[in-house]
């Protein structure tokens, strides 16, 4: 480490499915911070898939867990098999397949960071988002588990629980030029506004850096002010 105690200088990072979600601000604020980024952009659909990326990247420092899949909006009623299998194979199956890859290392040299990119869906109900919500939960109770398993180990796995970030998948320019939209901002949020890309980039930095040595296996909100329940 240098100077900084936030730099991520000589820290490989590699961040899943880097061209959506929050991938471009995440790949953008760690190289700011030193990180040398592995920007992945694989499906990671196969069960092979996340093993392969793992091994490309070769030392992982730092892992990313970047998964996105735009939200059906179904009644539970309506929903179908198709659409569980869809959510889950997409936001749910590639975690233990990626920790499964990336966790030996990480534990061999008693260091490494972990964090899930997650949805604050998962912490307030929401009509005609029952799939979703179920997916982005387990991805929360995994990292929960798997955070506490682990820091025995030297190695840090938390969570960033988040809505009303900008980001082109969820929130592209379309919706947020939108009059009902900013509307709803001004209703829902007390920021008044969405969360900045890199504001929640720059807090995924700091769960990777030394001073978040402390945080095993937790999920952080960043909504906002918009206050789950």
């Amino acid at each position: 480490m240098t100077g900084n105690p936030l730099s991520l200088s000589g820290r490989r990072a590699l961040i899943t499915q880097a061209d959506a979600f929050m991938g471009p601000a995440l790949c953008e604020v760690f190289a700011a911070h030193g990180a040398d980024v592995i920007a992945d952009t694989s499906p990671l659909a196969d069960a092979d898939a996340p093993a392969r990326v793992v091994a490309a990247a070769g030392v992982v420092d730092l892992l990313v867990l970047n998964l996105a899949i735009p939200a059906p909006r179904t009644s539970a009623v309506a929903s179908s098999d198709a659409e569980w299998a869809a959510v889950f194979g997409a936001l749910v199956d590639p975690l233990p397949r990626l920790l499964r890859a990336v966790l030996p290392q990480m534990i061999a040299r008693r260091a490494g960071r972990v964090v899930l990119m997650g949805s604050a869906a998962a912490l307030r109900g929401m009509k005609n988002s029952s799939t979703y919500s179920a997916a982005r939960g387990a991805q929360l109770a995994y990292v929960q588990a798997v955070g506490v398993e682990v820091a025995p180990h030297g190695v840090r796995v938390n969570a960033i629980a988040q809505n009303f970030v900008d980001n082109p998948t969820y929130f592209p320019p379309e919706v947020q030029a939108d009059p009902r939209f900013q509307e709803r901002l001004k209703r829902e949020v007390p920021l008044g506004r969405l969360v900045g890309a890199r504001e929640d980039a720059e807090f995924a930095a700091y769960l990777c850096s030394e001073p978040a040595d402390c945080f095993v296996g937790q999920v952080f909100p960043v909504c906002g002010g918009w206050v789950p329940r």
